[in-house]
């Protein structure tokens, strides 16, 4: 059998032996003595009396208090049962609630990994689309470093806007001026303000000089360069392409890129009024798209003023012709009334004719006379 010393009512049993014990072993003692003094003895055995009754009331308060430890520890053992029980309870009531949880996450989880998965497959897309444009736009710079891969990129640019916006037969393409200047395009249009040219041929080379510059001093020397390329241009395009008498009194100059029409307007506004006063606008892909639809109206108004004399002339030949439809007409309405007199007349002439041979169906002839000529039958005179 174990002993458990954590146990309060073994503890109360060893102290109370221990106790028990040294009180006999004193009681020995005693005895031993109790021949060198019966004083000594008495006062023993009466302590002996006090220590026994005390003994006594140890071991009543001992039984008292076994008996209130059990109590206590039936107490303390129905309430830890019940503790258990309801720790039990919320456990279990905490793991259902917890794998609900972990199945909607689950589901959640599931769901938004699927979700990311669609928008991993579109971005890896759009990257290969990014990619690919990357190499396009490097592809254009390639063809923008080079002058005249430059050139012939904004006139292929000019041209496809400008077969979008006009007729072909409103437009010329490297079109060669009485001076002997070739220009990009020459839009056909009616006097005034007359045939105007566009000038693909834009210097971008200040404007890349601009968009590199890092320090204050490279971005004053490429906004230097880019205003002695424009007015250098600006006049170049008023001098070979504004010809007084033969193109309109301005010019287009075309810009292929749309941020470098927007860094004029932006920071060079006085190049812009320069090209005003030089008669020279400056149009963007968009801007020059709106430009055109405006020229194709015009041209429209001019066509529709051409075309008007021969209208008036087709219509003053319709005219006539529907004054010779009305007396042809006439005519045949005329015959168709004289023929309409021959049908009555002949109408009447049949009648006659049918009563003349109804008449003749209804002679009668004489019998033969006996001694008549048989070789002459005379006719009866018909009845009247």
């Amino acid at each position: 059998m174990t002993i458990d010393l954590n146990d309060p009512l073994t503890l109360i049993a060893i102290v109370g032996g221990a106790f028990a014990l040294v009180l006999v072993i004193l009681l020995i003692m005693v005895v031993k003595r109790a021949g060198q003094s019966t004083q000594m003895a008495q006062i023993v055995a009466s302590q002996m009396g006090g220590v026994t009754q005390r003994v006594q009331m140890l071991s009543d308060g001992q039984q008292q208090l076994f008996g209130g430890l059990t109590s206590v520890t039936e107490a303390q053992a129905q309430s830890q049962a019940n503790m258990l029980k309801l720790m039990e309870q919320r456990l279990q009531n905490v793991t259902e609630m917890m794998n609900r949880n972990l199945t909607t996450s689950a589901k959640t989880t599931a769901a938004s990994l699927g979700e990311l998965q669609q928008r991993l497959k579109t971005i890896d897309k759009a990257q290969e689309n990014i990619t690919k444009l990357s190499g396009d736009v490097l592809s254009l710079q390639d063809i923008l470093s080079n002058k005249q891969t430059r050139g012939a990129f904004g006139e292929i640019q000019l041209h496809d806007i400008v077969s979008k916006a006009l007729p072909s037969d409103s437009y010329s393409l490297q079109h060669t001026l009485s001076n002997g200047k070739r220009a990009d395009c020459l839009i056909h249009l009616p006097n005034p303000p007359g045939p105007i040219v566009i000038d693909s041929k834009f210097p971008l080379e200040a404007y890349e000089a601009l968009r590199r510059a890092k320090s204050d001093y490279e971005l004053n020397d490429a906004a230097r360069l880019m205003r002695t390329a424009v007015r250098t241009h600006i006049k170049a395009i008023s001098e070979k392409y504004i010809i007084e008498g033969e193109t309109a009194d301005g010019a287009l100059m075309f810009l292929p890129s749309e941020a470098v029409y927007a860094e004029l307007h932006a920071n060079f506004s006085e190049l812009v009024r320069e090209g005003f006063n030089a008669r020279v606008w400056i149009v963007s892909p968009t801007t020059c798209m709106a430009t055109l639809n405006t020229m194709r109206a015009i041209l429209k108004d001019a066509r529709m003023r051409e075309q008007a004399g021969a209208i008036r002339k087709e219509l003053a030949l319709l005219y006539t012709d529907v004054d010779r439809l009305g007396t042809r007409v006439e005519n045949l309405d005329r015959h168709f009334g004289m023929a309409a007199k021959d049908i009555a007349e002949i109408k009447i002439s049949a009648d006659k004719a049918g009563r003349r041979a109804q008449r003749l169906d209804n002679f009668d002839f004489e019998e033969l006379a006996p001694d008549a000529d048989p070789a002459v039958v005379p006719l009866s005179v018909p009845k009247s």
